[in-house]
């Protein structure tokens, strides 16, 4: 292990306000946020090389959860061990956090501000976001026919069939799919040299079995352990990134009648606008359920699989990657992302927003901003809610 790949210890303070001014500052989604940290921790502050860096990305890509959180809390494991990625999360996860918090809160104390124009705007936003979400996905996980052909099927059979039992066993055919067919394997995987040895990889991985298995016990609805449960099962299920939470937690929350999707949409154009991590919007639904302790336990439980992941699955996914079975079964399951994706653009993002010709044509311009502007969300989010109080949609 050479001096430098193994940096010097930081404090807790020190990690924690790093990520903090980024948790503040990162807006643009995890393409950004990996941006902004190689900027961080690689060019001004060295504390890796860019070569470790691209592998501890590689592999958080790898595994289940948000990437950006989870490349962000490695960081700070190599900088100050456990105690360094506590704080690292903390840091990046805070500010988001606790203004999806927050705006739960201030809607329970004004019902009536969720049926506003300022909703629709959002809902429709939301559209546009999640449709182009879609379009750059299928763009990098489905490069070739047989891909974007197994993407539909997914989605064909998500549309039909909308159980979270179904968006498991599709995944689980994807994969299987994927490795009968060869996809991506013709290029083998980098050699790694990532040096991480959390030392509790197997405690780890049966801490996080055991959860999983316990977030599908029957809970009453709304409840904490309920809040728990649902985003505990979110989180440990979400390959592709902060986006692709979306289907998992409407299923949850939506499909099983525990919140309007107005609410759920509304909360999620919100999200879009705040620097940090998408997969903070849990702390709105759990905020909505179940008061403050609902939204900072939701928040807790949505980020634990993954973290959990981070030091019990590296030292598998090194050996994983390496083998070509694997890597063409990780295809299938990404492309099959893109689908479980596809299915929630229609329903519920376009069914519960879209209802005429001018609603239709704001998507379209909403997702030209994006796409083509180049408008930055955190920009175009309340712009969005501005045009649906002004416009009578």
């Amino acid at each position: 292990m050479t001096t430098e790949t193994q940096p010097s210890r930081a404090s807790f303070w020190q990690i924690f306000g790093l990520f903090l001014r980024l948790g503040l500052t990162s807006f643009g989604g995890p393409a950004a946020h990996l941006g902004f940290f190689h900027n961080e921790f690689v060019k001004r502050r060295r504390w890796l090389s860019d070569s470790v860096y691209g592998e501890i990305v590689a592999l958080c890509q790898l595994l289940p959860g948000p990437a950006s959180s989870q490349v962000g809390l490695t960081i700070g494991f190599l900088k100050g061990h456990y105690r360094g990625a506590l704080a690292a999360w903390l840091g990046f996860t805070l500010p988001s956090a606790v203004i999806m918090i927050g705006f739960a809160v201030g809607l329970s104390l004004w019902p009536e501000a969720s049926s506003g124009g300022w909703v629709k705007g959002l809902k429709l936003f939301v559209v546009a976001v999640v449709a182009q979400a879609v379009w750059q996905m299928g763009k990098s996980l489905c490069p070739d026919r047989s891909r974007v052909a197994m993407a539909l099927l997914v989605a064909i059979g998500l549309l039909i069939i909308g159980e979270t039992w179904m968006q498991l066993l599709a995944l689980a055919i994807a994969g299987g799919a994927g490795a009968l067919m060869g996809l991506g394997s013709d290029r083998a995987a980098d050699p790694l040299h990532l040096p991480l040895q959390s030392g509790k990889p197997v405690l780890m991985g049966l801490v996080f079995l055991g959860l999983l298995l316990a977030s599908f016990l029957p809970q009453v609805s709304g409840s904490l352990a309920w809040v728990a449960a649902e985003m505990y099962r979110a989180g440990a299920l979400v390959f592709g990134g902060g986006h692709v939470v979306l289907p998992w937690l409407q299923e949850g929350f939506v499909a099983s009648g525990a919140m309007p999707a107005d609410t759920f949409l509304a909360g999620y154009g919100v999200a879009q606008a705040m620097p940090g991590p998408l997969f903070s919007f849990s702390g709105f639904l759990g905020g909505a359920e179940a008061g403050v302790a609902g939204g900072l336990l939701a928040v807790v439980a949505v980020f634990l699989p993954g973290t959990l992941l981070v030091f019990a699955g590296l030292p598998l996914w090194r050996w994983l990657r390496e083998h070509r079975a694997a890597r063409s079964a990780l295809a299938g399951v990404n492309a099959g992302v893109v689908g479980l994706l596809l299915a929630a653009l229609y329903d519920p993002v376009w069914t519960s927003a879209v209802h005429g010709p001018m609603d239709f044509g704001l998507v379209l311009l909403l997702w030209v901003a994006l796409a083509v502007w180049r408008v930055p969300v955190w920009l175009l989010a309340p712009l969005s809610a501005g045009v649906g109080v002004i416009l009578p949609l």
